[in-house]
């Protein structure tokens, strides 16, 4: 894996442009060290404090003070991942609510089930929190516009969790994009293939072996739910597979390859979304929602999605292919980029024939991404810039997530309309 020198010079030849952040009045004071806790340490929360431990900076300018979670084996597991990093004892908490109340603590970290990310969200908001909030921002449409009116009106920093924005390879696509190598762009194709055996179905993580109603905050993790149910490991410790908490394929994972096409490419929100699919690898088990899936989209200006997800082969593995008229960008599993120039069987224009191919591999630059992700977050609560991925843009990628898992539930086609923020079936 390339360390950081060495990857700043390797993407320097590669011709990947490297700014500075804007210059922005510090909200905090220089010398300030910052407070953050993690609400949800489970396995997406435990993972965003690695990384968060893996920039010295933030061990430097950054005390993590309390870790919030309904199980509490991952606040045991949390609280020693803090220490062993020099940090001191954190607070804990099972309630949410009581971390919110403390007002030391300056930013939080929601890495919640999908359906808790709206009322943790607006209490931390009103509790006077900057928050950096993992995707999708929320469970649907209507609460994710609520959350950005409460931010919009908070004042606060927020950062969703859509880290390719800071990963370099995106970046990378874009500029050549904006520089015209791809030419007139329509049409992405985007994909997340997945398999394992048949002893590790897909999202069936393994439960602790200690769970039980004694260390598992069962109503907690209920909240807000409509069908309350009596306590059930597999939908706590595998929450992704149940529409009442999970937007499944649509949310999970769609969410980040409409986000980063919005920003590669310079789009919004679609127009239109058809969707199908079903349950077809994992049909031995109670999951809600599909393994298999596909969603085509369309935007404004004659744009045009193909996305694809199975989860019973990962022989292409994960990607997206930006097609132009004049060329196509492919990012691969997050660490790959490679730039065709078209050929147009033999009969390519000199100045498209004149584009030299670009193969740029950079390992781990998915942890990367997450990393850079998070000290944005970091510096943009000290005030020395502002976040890549603001509560507006993460709505505006939710949508497209959520047009899919209402186009696949209700078997039609929706469309959305941007002026009055609504969709319709047809």
């Amino acid at each position: 894996m390339l360390d950081d020198t060495s990857r700043r010079n390797f993407l320097k030849s590669a011709g990947v442009a490297l700014t500075a952040a804007p210059a922005v009045v510090p909200a905090l004071g220089a010398d300030k060290k910052l407070n953050i806790a993690w609400i949800g340490t489970g396995t997406r929360g435990n993972y965003l404090m690695q990384r968060f431990f893996a920039v010295p900076a933030n061990k430097e300018e950054v005390d993590v003070v309390a870790v919030c979670d309904a199980y509490k084996g991952y606040i045991a597991r949390s609280r020693d991942l803090i220490q062993s990093n020099g940090g001191k004892p954190p607070k804990t908490y099972e309630d949410y609510r009581q971390l919110l109340a403390d007002p030391s603590i300056d930013a939080v970290v929601i890495a919640t089930p999908e359906h808790l990310h709206y009322p943790m969200f607006m209490a931390a908001i009103k509790a006077g929190k900057n928050v950096y909030v993992e995707k999708p921002l929320a469970h649907t449409i209507e609460e994710g516009a609520e959350m950005v009116k409460a931010w919009q009106k908070s004042g606060k920093v927020v950062q969703v969790g859509t880290q390719n924005r800071s990963n370099t390879l995106y970046q990378k696509a874009k500029e050549m994009i904006a520089q015209g190598m791809i030419g007139d762009i329509h049409y992405v194709r985007a994909y997340w293939y997945r398999n394992s055996l048949d002893t590790d179905p897909a999202w069936r993580y393994v439960i602790p072996p200690d769970a039980s109603t004694d260390n598992t905050a069962w109503d907690r993790f209920q909240e807000g739910v409509k069908n309350k149910r009596a306590f059930d490991k597999q939908r706590f410790y595998q929450w992704r597979l149940y529409w009442d908490y999970s937007g499944g394929i649509s949310t999970d994972l769609l969410v980040h390859q409409t986000d980063i096409t919005n920003y590669v490419c310079g789009k919004t929100v679609p127009l239109s979304c058809a969707a199908s699919g079903g349950i077809y690898r994992w049909t031995q088990d109670d999951r809600d929602v599909p393994d298999t899936f596909s969603a085509l989209y369309e935007y404004p200006d004659k744009f045009h999605i193909n996305y694809s997800s199975y989860f019973g082969n990962d022989h292409y593995g994960y990607g997206e292919n930006f097609m132009g008229n004049e060329g196509t960008i492919e990012v691969l599993n997050r660490q790959v980029l490679n730039f065709y120039p078209e050929t147009f069987r033999g009969k390519a224009p000199e100045k498209i024939k004149a584009r030299q191919e670009v193969h740029i591999e950079l390992p781990g630059n998915d942890h990367k991404a997450v990393e850079a992700h998070i000290r944005n977050f970091v510096e943009a609560v000290q005030g020395k810039t502002k976040v890549i991925a603001d509560p507006i843009i993460g709505q505006q990628a939710a949508v497209g997530g959520h047009m899919a898992t209402l186009s696949y539930r209700n078997n039609k086609k929706v469309y959305w309309d941007d002026k009055t923020q609504k969709y319709r079936f047809s």
